[in-house]
């Protein structure tokens, strides 16, 4: 059976691989940058894990009300004259 820490490398080398675009030849390359990350990653403070938000309540909806017919519209009123 696998370690935890030989799971860890095979996946970091098989990223490293794929984002490289897969060239052949390069599996020792690979495995080496993979156990440095995985070294680095194990030497890593953890982080405490992030305490989910509480969801945000929703808004209530607003029923959408048609625009009135510009026949039934308040007539503006005429503006004053200005003092003078």
């Amino acid at each position: 059976m696998m370690s935890v820490d030989e799971k860890r490398i095979r996946e970091f080398a098989y990223q490293i691989w794929e984002s490289e675009g897969k060239p052949e030849g390069r599996e020792e390359e690979h495995w080496d940058k993979a156990r440095k990350l995985a070294e680095a990653e194990a030497l890593a403070p953890k982080a405490p894990p992030r305490k989910k938000a509480a969801p945000k309540p929703k808004a209530p909806v607003e029923p959408k009300v048609a625009a009135l017919p510009a026949a039934t519209k308040k007539p503006r009123a005429a503006k004053k004259p200005a003092a003078g």
